[in-house]
């Protein structure tokens, strides 16, 4: 248990954390919120380092934290605002490889400890690629702990020279579909449907920005395969970014049963009412969208990266990356398979029981701010 209570013993001051983020990805912005609102419970001192528009979208000050507005930009004015804001932290938690690049850069000359947690796998492809690797033994080494969030994350950091790596698996908040009723949804859903254009047809959902590694184009792919299927399923792909135009070039050329439905506060809601959901690629070690589909009873067909199969064990139906033919086939054969449709549902809930809480959660990182903080006790 940790030693931080919401009441800090007579004379202490509270710890101060700065929580740092870079583009703020939709995984490490709701865990840096969450984070939030429990630290500030347990009396932690709070603030989110973040461009202002991730504070629109994930409302760090709601949570209880205090937001300063810093872009996702290395330069010289972006990295000395982070300096000022650092300047009276207890500790430093940076979230992403060029958020904690920055809070290295920020705490240059400075023993205050700083705390990575590694979300994901940085995309990079040719000369990038050896770029990046620098920057994650440069950031590993400069940390006092990093915190990966799948064990290949961990043996990543180890192996890029981190002094202390731990896994930390992090909770999805504000799950509350668990154990419902389909009575107790059937309004919601139908409406969710309706408003989709899937009453009478099946509905498969994808979630994530439309951007470069996301499998998006391979998604459409594999929709091509769903085209002689009666009734015809709808695929719905809730995200936006740079490659919605030619998406939406080939689904107009194409006539690909596919709808792209932009960024939504409502993904929860779409998501519980989708037959299906996908997940044709991605870094994300915890991907958001799988763990919503497990916790909403919703089967997943997903390509199968180390990180994903960690995540949801046999609970899902995976297949080989970058392959869309079995992706396509894999949706085609579990739309037509009920009986399987209806064990991956009772499976996914059982594995969505077994990840971790956001109590749980907030209670390892204090332990970790705890032993980083903490006076060690006279011997």
């Amino acid at each position: 248990m940790s030693h931080v209570s919401s009441h800090p013993p007579h004379g202490q001051t509270p710890l101060h954390a700065v929580h740092v983020l870079g583009g703020g990805s939709a995984g490490s912005s709701v865990h840096v919120r969450s984070l939030a609102a429990g630290l500030t419970a347990r009396g932690v001192r709070v603030t989110v380092c973040a461009p202002d528009e991730a504070d629109r979208a994930y409302d760090f000050t709601g949570a209880g934290a205090r937001h300063v507005p810093v872009p996702r930009s290395g330069d010289p004015v972006s990295v000395a605002a982070l300096r000022t804001a650092c300047a009276d932290a207890g500790l430093v938690h940076a979230h992403g490889l060029h958020a904690a690049l920055r809070a290295t850069l920020a705490l240059t000359g400075r023993s205050v400890p700083l705390v990575v947690t590694w979300h994901d796998h940085a995309h990079a492809e040719g000369a990038r690629a050896r770029l990046v690797r620098l920057l994650e033994r440069r950031v590993a080494r400069a940390a006092t702990v990093v915190l990966g969030t799948s064990s290949d994350l961990v043996d990543r950091a180890r192996g890029s020279g981190a002094r202390d790596a731990r896994l930390a698996a992090i909770a999805l908040p504000g799950q509350r579909r668990t154990g419902a009723t389909a009575v107790e949804d059937e309004p919601l859903l139908h409406k969710s449907r309706a408003e989709l254009g899937a009453v009478d047809r099946p509905l498969v959902m994808a979630v994530g920005a439309l951007e470069p590694g996301r499998g998006h184009a391979l998604l459409l792919d594999a929709a091509r395969a769903w085209r002689h299927l009666d009734p015809l399923p709808l695929l719905v792909v809730a995200g936006e970014g740079p490659e919605r135009p030619a998406l939406l070039r080939r689904i107009e050329t194409e006539r690909l049963p596919v709808r792209l439905i932009g960024r939504r506060d409502d993904v929860s809601d779409l998501l519980a009412a989708a037959d299906i959901a996908v997940l044709p690629g991605g870094r994300e070690a915890r991907s958001v969208l799988a763990q919503e589909a497990l916790h909403a009873r919703v089967p997943l067909v997903a390509a199968a990266t180390s990180t994903l199969a960690e995540l949801v064990g046999d609970a899902a139906e995976l297949v080989p990356p970058g392959d869309a033919g079995a992706l396509g086939t894999a949706v085609a054969r579990l739309l037509a398979d009920p009986v399987r449709r209806a064990r991956l549902r009772d499976k996914g809930a059982a594995q969505a029981a077994t990840w971790p809480t956001e109590d749980d959660t907030v209670t390892q990182v204090l332990s970790v701010y705890d032993e980083l903080t903490l006076p060690l006790p006279f011997s």
